[in-house]
């Protein structure tokens, strides 16, 4: 069997590992914790990275440090992860969800002014697969409105747009390192902090809304409960773990990037360009996939054959709790249907290319059989 993800390994994170647990200082916020933020920083060319113990608790801290209350609305597309709409149900907000641009399944910006109310707090946007949201578009919206920007880039460790790394364009920014992640810690996030007025609350907010670090720092003489806030630090070990991947960086993108490009060259000739992903130029390689309006069948086929494929995600505004909480406005043009065709094919680090030639030979073979 093919398997759909296999989570890549340096081979130095045991050493990484077991200097951390030497140091005797393995909760969060130690050296190796530092050392990731500092890295993150220089990468992504942001003021402030806060590594966090998920993208989901990077997400909630954002909903906190923009005091979203009950009554506030949140713009959002359908087609993203629950996590980005819990963060701000959490606080009582409700959920307005739009419809997606379907060569990008991002954010249709064409949508986002026509869902602002008196009552809108932010426009919540994701790239999708690593691949940028038209942020030209949209942060002059927000500007106009008085409307805060946060980006959920849990796809985008080293994916660029031109030049500029995914994630600081708004206001706050979260990455993901899930297993799922090209750079992964089986569960680990950052939250982008490119408004500095956010830095010192988000630490406070970091540390069960205490002040904390400013004691550590020597700013004060005793800590104590300034804030709201919870335990949201990711642990040395796993910050060790997570080093020892982030070192490689670039050659897990460089061959994400290979992988990414012989899907789309070898299924050019038999799917329309609008029905395969279409990678941007510096994308990090994270995913790929197809659209078919035959999708149960393919991946039935694939599973048949040795290959795990999978879908993604199911719209949030046809879930039982979407319903409950928020609402759609205005078409659902685009967001159910590529939702029902789109199917995920296998990319990790460590996928050979005789692997790529045979999942492409099998659908090759599901797509001619249909005209036989």
């Amino acid at each position: 069997m093919i398997p759909f993800n296999k989570p890549f390994v340096s081979g130095t994170e045991q050493e990484y590992i077991s200097k951390a647990v030497a140091s005797t200082q393995l909760a969060g916020n130690g050296p190796f914790g530092k050392e990731c933020e500092l890295f993150l920083e220089d990468l992504i060319r942001t003021p402030k990275v806060l590594m966090t113990s998920s993208c989901t608790h990077a997400l909630e801290m954002c909903a906190m440090l923009l005091n979203i209350e009950e009554g506030d609305e949140i713009i959002l597309p359908s087609f993203t992860f629950v996590s980005a709409a819990n963060a701000f149900v959490l606080r009582g907000a409700k959920m307005v969800f739009v419809d997606i641009d379907p060569e990008t399944c991002n954010i249709d910006p064409n949508c986002i002014e026509k869902a602002i109310t008196p009552k809108t707090k932010a426009i919540m946007v994701m790239h999708y697969g690593g691949k940028s949201c038209n942020m030209d578009l949209i942060m002059p919206i927000a500007e106009e409105h008085g409307l805060y920007v946060i980006e959920d880039a849990a796809h985008c460790i080293d994916s660029r747009d031109n030049s500029m790394h995914l994630g600081v364009r708004g206001h706050l920014a979260c990455l993901s390192f899930h297993a799922t992640k090209n750079i992964q810690c089986g569960e680990g996030g950052a939250l982008i902090i490119n408004d500095s007025q956010f830095i010192e609350r988000a630490e406070i907010l970091r540390e069960k809304g205490t002040n904390r670090k400013q004691f550590l720092d020597g700013l004060v003489d005793k800590y104590s409960w300034v804030d709201i806030g919870s335990s949201y630090l990711m642990s040395e070990i796993t910050a060790a773990f997570l080093l020892a991947q982030l070192q490689h960086i670039q050659k897990v993108s460089a061959k994400r990037r290979a992988l990414v490009e012989y899907y789309s060259s070898a299924l050019s000739s038999f799917f329309d360009t609008e029905m395969l992903f279409n990678p941007a130029k510096n994308s990090n390689g994270h995913l790929f996939y197809l659209r078919t309006n035959r999708r149960s069948k393919l991946q039935g086929y694939l599973k048949s054959n040795g290959v795990q494929s999978s879908f993604h995600y199911v719209p949030l505004h046809t879930s039982s709790y979407g319903i409950k909480t928020g609402r759609f406005e205005g078409e659902d043009k685009y967001t159910t249907k590529v939702s029902s065709e789109l199917l995920r094919l296998p990319l990790y680090y460590d996928l050979k290319e005789k692997d790529q030639e045979i999942i492409v030979r099998h659908i090759i073979d599901f797509e001619k059989s249909k005209n036989t």
